[in-house]
């Protein structure tokens, strides 16, 4: 239900901005609606953060990450006539009390939340069209939840294109020493089996604690290339050519597996969605640069695409 509403006037539209929330298995959500007015019914676009403890607005308050990515886009969209949910995912920020310990996290659960949120705006009467976007480790969970919920159109920004183990393989195998090598090796082995790990080394314990075990053994099982290659509706991927997280041919792994979906490569763009070189120190502020403003190619690319479908 709405607990805040203010109305905005910028550049070609102007909008609304409520407070909403949405009761899902184990509490409530909590998140921000942005509507263009002057419409009688304007498609929508429900928008999933990144992994971690980001929140809603793209944002990291544990890490003291402030880029306001997601909200820029958001609002680059509401300005566009195109309303947008976007939403504290349970544990993180405002949603922190819908979940009481680490371990409970799983993949399935925010893909679940996911389907909720797009049920509930494919009821809401102010909505021609139910969209959604995930960015990065939340492109992963909107391939999943658009193909339960039957969405008219998904939208994978900074996604991989490998399953995470693949990919914590590659990045971890050429910095670590041959003997940690092999306990990393070992640990996503098992991981990928569904068995829980309990000798993890003190210099990867912060990655393979027991806590998170449940969370990356549901991640594992999902590879995002199956993910994009079962949906049946439109599908855009969006990727930046300097992030730093994210390589182009993570995109190009997507496209391929899923060769009618449209793949738009943004140059410039990095993984907090701004236009950033690929400069080493550019790239760590821009992270925590609220001022940088949002790549304009990315939310004129999304809202031609949720437009013309």
């Amino acid at each position: 239900m709405a607990m805040l509403v203010l109305s905005f006037a910028a550049h070609a539209g102007s909008y609304t901005e409520r407070a909403i929330t949405q009761a899902v298995a184990g509490g409530t959500l909590y998140g921000t609606e942005l509507i263009p007015e002057g419409e009688a019914k304007v498609p929508v676009v429900l928008l999933h953060s990144g992994s971690g403890p980001t929140d809603r607005d793209g944002n990291s308050e544990a890490a003291s990450l402030l880029n306001n990515s997601l909200r820029m886009l958001a609002e680059s969209l509401a300005r566009q006539g195109i309303a947008t949910v976007r939403y504290d995912k349970r544990g993180v920020a405002s949603s922190a009390g819908a979940v009481k310990e680490e371990s409970d996290l799983r993949l399935d659960g925010y893909v679940d939340d996911a389907v909720v949120w797009m049920r509930q705006l494919r009821a809401d009467q102010r909505f021609s069209r139910v969209v959604m976007a995930g960015h990065s480790e939340g492109a992963l969970i909107a391939l999943v939840a658009c193909q339960r919920a039957k969405a008219d159109a998904c939208v994978s920004i900074s996604g991989s294109g490998h399953p995470l183990a693949d990919i914590l393989r590659d990045q971890l195998k050429p910095k670590l020493p041959p003997a940690l090598a092999g306990d990393n090796e070992r640990i996503l082995v098992s991981l990928e089996q569904g068995k829980p790990v309990e000798e993890v080394p003190p210099q990867l314990m912060m990655l393979y604690r027991p806590s998170v075990q449940p969370y990356l053994i549901s991640s594992f099982k999902t590879d995002p290339r199956k993910a994009i290659a079962a949906l049946k509706m439109p599908v855009l991927i969006l990727q930046g050519t300097t992030d730093i997280q994210v390589a182009v041919t993570e995109a190009q792994a997507l496209s391929a597996a899923a060769p009618a979906a449209k793949l738009v490569i943004i140059d410039g763009m990095n993984h907090v969605l701004k236009m950033v070189p690929a400069d080493p120190a550019r790239q760590r502020d821009s992270y925590s640069n609220p001022d940088l403003p949002l790549a304009p190619q990315l939310g004129e690319a999304v809202a031609t695409f949720v437009k013309q479908r």
